[in-house]
């Protein structure tokens, strides 16, 4: 499909104007250090406190399902409540000195992936943000000029990571950002086995009409969490953007999770 072509059907999903905002002015972080900090009944904790609080009063809890965003953060509410500011850096002196082998220590891992995330979704004031989805990434691949290769040639290349992260850069600036959602929530469903959202399915056959490379930017994407993508950006007044790329998390990758984690 032609740029042209593309445009007048973008066109017809367009939201509706927002004012500028400026994601710099509103980066939470505070100068030298890498994540923000998350602001709870009256503290702002970092990551460490997050993950401390969390282990010390209810990580058996929150495995599984997968929890939102909202449920840690409750948890993490309740658990401040209850441990206190003194009781908060106490056990977190002892966090720290837990060693992080996922299979040793799962909740300690957990723990620590549910602190990054909520780190993320605090990372501007007056928003909300979160990771892409495997969906939204392979969208934004699709929607680049990469070739498509065959898999083991792709990994085989000596410039691949420079090369997806130009295809990521290039296709989530090709599409407004709601649109982007949009498409890889289907995309999530048609390949990542979530639910499909049938409703919006006419804009993703038109956009992303070639199933062949639908599946290869799907699947080059999904496991591939060593790879950076921006964040996803929803603002109180309303609206999206995309975010900066923040550091990765604590086991050393970013995560691609499937569903959207508000």
């Amino acid at each position: 499909m032609s740029t042209a072509a593309l445009d007048a059907l973008y066109a017809q999903v367009q939201p509706a104007p927002m004012p500028v905002v400026s994601l710099t002015e509103i980066d939470r972080r505070r100068e030298g250090d890498d994540f923000p900090t998350v602001p709870v009944a009256g503290l702002e904790l970092t990551p460490n406190e997050v993950a401390a609080a969390l282990f010390e009063t209810g990580a058996d809890n929150l495995a599984l399902p997968v929890p939102s965003n909202d449920a840690l953060y409750a948890a993490l509410t309740a658990a401040v409540n209850t441990l206190g500011p003194a009781g908060i850096a106490e056990v977190t002196d002892t966090f720290e000195s837990l060693d992080a082998d996922p299979v040793e220590w799962p909740e300690v891992a957990a723990c620590r992936r549910f602190a990054y995330r909520l780190a993320l979704s605090f990372w501007y004031e007056g928003a909300r943000s979160r990771p892409m989805t495997a969906g939204e990434v392979g969208v934004a691949v699709y929607l680049s000029s990469l070739d498509r290769y065959r898999m083991d040639d792709f990994r085989q290349l000596p410039l691949r990571k420079m090369l997806l992260g130009r295809a990521i850069h290039e296709g989530v600036t090709a599409v407004p950002t709601e649109t982007l959602i949009r498409l890889g929530a289907v995309m999530s469903g048609e390949l990542g086995g979530t639910d499909r959202d049938r409703d919006r399915e006419w804009l993703y056959k038109q956009a992303l009409p070639n199933y062949l490379r639908r599946l290869f930017a799907f699947n080059l994407v999904q496991w591939n969490r060593e790879q950076p993508a921006p964040l996803i950006v929803r603002l109180d007044g309303g609206g999206y953007l995309v975010g900066l790329t923040p550091p990765a998390g604590p086991d050393g990758t970013w995560q691609r999770p499937v569903r959207a984690e508000w």
